[in-house]
């Protein structure tokens, strides 16, 4: 099954990611430098991970992520019409997390849908790190039972700087951390343009920053 069939049908894929191996070394450098000078009001700890904003005012370079063609031709499929960034942050889940539960980004047919989310690997995803669970072609369920979610999870697992593509409406959710490693992300969404986006990006990050930011960066960071 293609990659794009299977997001169609099954809700998620894995793809190449943006950076050859010499490229994913210094975004991975620029990935700890972002993460590490965060501003405390840019920093979310959760129960059981922890996300940063502000990662393109301090390494611009990872908007190679979102501007990776075939992410964007996912979108374009999926959304069938203009869209835009909403969120983008990193992503952490804690040494020893439980799972985290099932839910939707996005409940279909309101603000923010269709939406497609992206997760990209800065730490390989395993099943003992946590890696993203999915129930396959689970778009149009509106609540889950705890039995058939658990009978029928298929865990998307791959390499350090694979990129995750997700309809946000299928039931998800990270997997239990049962290593004493951090396990880390960039994640994203594209959505309408007509909708609300999760951050002001345009004005997140620095005038010299914007400048020198690709046009289609700019174009997928205008609200």
């Amino acid at each position: 099954m293609s990659d794009g069939a299977k997001l169609r049908d099954q809700g998620f894929a894995i793809i190449t990611g943006p950076f050859n191996d010499a490229d994913l070394d210094n975004a991975i450098e620029a990935y700890q430098r972002a993460v590490g000078t965060g501003q405390p009001h840019e920093v979310r700890a959760g129960s059981t991970s922890t996300r940063v904003t502000g990662l393109l005012d301090r390494a611009p370079e990872l908007a190679a992520i979102f501007t990776h063609p075939p992410l964007l031709a996912a979108a374009a499929a999926l959304i069938g019409g203009p869209f835009k960034l909403s969120a983008f942050h990193s992503r952490s889940v804690h040494p020893g997390a439980p799972a985290q539960a099932m839910h939707q980004d996005v409940a279909p047919r309101s603000d923010g849908w269709p939406l497609l989310g992206f997760i990209f690997m800065v730490d390989a995803f395993t099943i003992e790190n946590g890696a993203t669970r999915f129930l396959p072609a689970s778009a149009g369920l509106t609540e889950l039972t705890f039995g058939e979610a658990e009978a029928n999870l298929e865990h998307a697992c791959g390499p350090a700087g694979a990129l995750l593509l997700f309809d946000g409406s299928i039931w998800h959710g990270h997997g239990a951390n049962r290593t004493s490693a951090w396990r880390r992300s960039v994640q994203g969404a594209l959505i309408p343009r007509a909708a609300t986006a999760a951050i002001d990006h345009r004005h997140a990050v620095r005038p010299e920053v914007w400048a020198a930011l690709p046009r289609q960066a700019r174009t997928l960071m205008k609200a």
